[in-house]
């Protein structure tokens, strides 16, 4: 099989726990596009982090980021962008408030999110102190409050619980009240999307405009929500360091973020493949 199109998650993936890019992956990345194949990231951080990440990769393809939910090369021009409703998000939110839970809203441009109990203060803006990210967050007392006040159309919300038992209960009771949306639930934390968002309908939106199959990309993930990617690639691989659930349904598990993974798969497949500009030429290949 020929491979087109190489996805990667970014954290736990191509980052080491310290945040570092390694320089092997760099070159690994450098060595894959030099056989014609696109790279991507998909992601569920924001598309300013992701879109330094794929400058320091050197990658020019859309991104899929916010799980998902926003696909683009640049922040001001998404090819597409799905967002919650005002009213929804305020309501969601409202439910929400009557756990004790750390919740935060998402888009492209910033986030909102209320500070935990043993640290009441009063609103303020910061800079994600991490290498790659000038993305904004705003702390604030009371997330509805500020929704009372700001209209914010987020492309999903994250919210964290004390515990799975009650990130479960939350997660039935607001996909019966709200059909806009799904719900995913992993351990004791939720990611509310718009309603047919994921890391799988992004990947295919890029596979659908790339003209490529879906059955010719390599996924390289780590995370629970990779999972979904994973199956239904053409090559699903899964990071050493990934849980159990997502090695298993690998066809492919690579060794750990802090052991070079990512550079180890690329290049130990890679090298079997011929460039596919050479494939198109000799006719082993359609264009």
């Amino acid at each position: 099989m020929i491979y087109r199109l190489l996805a990667m998650n970014i954290d736990g993936t191509i980052l080491q726990d310290k945040q570092k890019l390694y320089k092997s992956v760099k070159e690994a990345i450098d060595y894959v596009q030099s056989k014609d194949v696109t790279v991507t990231l998909v992601t569920s951080r924001n598309f300013i982090f992701a879109k330094r990440i794929a400058k320091a990769l050197k990658l020019d393809s859309l991104l899929v980021t916010h799980h998902g939910g926003y696909i683009s090369k640049s922040k001001d021009e998404p090819v597409f962008v799905r967002r919650i409703g005002d009213n929804t998000v305020f309501d969601i939110v409202q439910f929400l408030e009557n756990y004790k839970t750390h919740i935060r809203i998402v888009n492209e441009k910033m986030s909102v999110s209320n500070v935990p109990p043993k640290e009441k203060r009063l609103a303020r803006t910061i800079i994600d102190p991490t290498t790659f990210s000038v993305y904004h967050h705003q702390y604030v007392n009371k997330v509805s409050d500020y929704l009372y006040s700001e209209q914010m159309q987020p492309t999903h919300i994250e919210v964290v619980f004390h515990n799975p038992s009650e990130a479960e209960e939350a997660q039935l009771a607001l996909q019966n009240m709200f059909y806009e949306v799904n719900i995913n639930h992993y351990g004791n934390q939720l990611i509310i999307l718009p309603r047919g968002v994921s890391k799988l309908t992004g990947l295919l939106y890029i596979c659908d405009k790339l003209k490529i199959p879906l059955k010719e990309t390599v996924v390289i993930g780590s995370g629970e929500d990779d999972l979904e990617i994973i199956e239904a690639a053409g090559l699903g691989v899964a990071m050493g360091n990934a849980p159990q659930p997502v090695k298993y349904a690998a066809d492919w598990v690579t060794r750990s973020n802090n052991e070079q993974g990512v550079a180890y798969m690329v290049k130990e497949h890679f090298r079997k493949q011929h460039p596919i500009s050479f494939l198109e030429k000799m006719n082993i290949l359609k264009k």
